[in-house]
């Protein structure tokens, strides 16, 4: 009998983490998952695989806590999800960000060189690093121009991820992914924010939705769709680095007429703009090609932006209507 796959997955229990758990179980893989010790971790994405997956306590900031995670774990595919991965947090911690999102990068990739180093390795590089687009639509070769310390962060994990391929030879990938939302996406991101409340002004349990930039706009897509990809690259038997997306933009404004749409509410009835929610430097025009995530791993979007904004309003009412109960 062939040998069961281990994956390692750093960032396991966010968004993106828990569907990619999901997902190597079923294909029959050892899944551990990497979390900090902290007081604030929330387990809730992963509670209903907490008897399927094996948990290792270990810290982006900590070189020991990574090799003794994989010296447990074993791993023949590492997947390096975790991050600061709100964009507006960056710009009150960006020394911080810097040290998980970019520098932390280096110290799985070591402790990977020293532990396991025929695994595979794959990176959560993102749109982000595009920020002030020299070119629409971004793809592979597209020149970075980040606009925010998490974009300047993830810019040097792409790179010190490349850099570990080409001098040690070792199999790692980035996806550059555009942004990807889901039921499971935070509170604080825009989507969800509006999903959840067009869902809680829809039962009465809220009645004012604040927003900032209605013009801005980006690649949406869904998380449970783009992991797929991730898991892909990791199949190759070339490691490349590749853009994930629709290349369809959508601006925040249209998000919030479909989840309104859905939710049967009005938006003038219950929106208002607040300046202070824009970003300092607003990045403009995302839109990801993704035709070399096409041509090489035979993969597509099978998620509109349409259906995911109304499955997730769908998802929002069903859970806010439980919290009632």
């Amino acid at each position: 009998m062939p040998e069961r796959h281990s994956a390692l997955i750093t960032g396991i229990t966010g968004q993106d983490g828990s569907y990619l758990a999901e997902l190597l179980l079923e294909k029959g893989y050892d899944v551990h998952g990497m979390v900090r010790r902290s007081s604030t971790e929330k387990f809730d994405r992963i509670e209903h695989l907490r008897d399927k997956i094996t948990l290792h306590q270990a810290d982006l900031l900590d070189h020991r806590s990574l090799v003794d995670a994989m010296r447990a774990a074993k791993p023949s595919e590492i997947y390096n999800l975790a991050a600061m991965s709100f964009v507006a947090v960056s710009w009150i911690q960006p020394t911080l960000t810097a040290e998980f999102t970019g520098v932390g990068v280096t110290r799985i990739l070591e402790a990977m060189r020293e532990v396991c180093p025929e695994a595979r390795f794959y990176q959560a590089s993102s749109s982000e690093m595009f920020g002030k687009v020299l070119e629409v639509p971004q793809t592979e070769t597209t020149p970075f121009y980040p606009r925010s310390p998490y974009g300047v962060a993830k810019v040097y994990g792409h790179f010190i991820t490349v850099n570990y391929r080409e001098s040690y030879d070792l199999h790692a990938t980035s996806g550059i992914l555009f942004n990807h939302e889901s039921p499971r996406r935070g509170l604080e991101f825009v989507t969800r924010k509006i999903t959840w409340h067009a869902a809680a002004i829809k039962l009465g349990l809220a009645d004012k939705l604040q927003l900032g930039n209605l013009d801005a706009e980006r690649d949406w897509g869904y998380a449970k769709d783009y992991v797929e990809a991730m898991w892909l690259m990791l199949q190759q038997d070339k490691p490349e680095d590749f853009v994930i997306a629709t290349g369809t933009a959508h601006s925040v404004k249209t998000c919030l007429e479909v989840a309104f749409d859905q939710a049967g509410l009005e938006i003038d009835d219950h929106v208002a703009i607040d300046d202070s929610l824009k970003r300092p430097a607003e990045v403009d025009h995302l839109i990801g090609d993704p035709t070399k995530a096409k041509e090489i791993l035979g993969w597509e979007p099978k998620t509109s932006f349409e259906q995911l904004i109304r499955l997730m309003v769908d998802a929002d009412l069903k859970l806010l209507s439980a919290g009632r109960g």
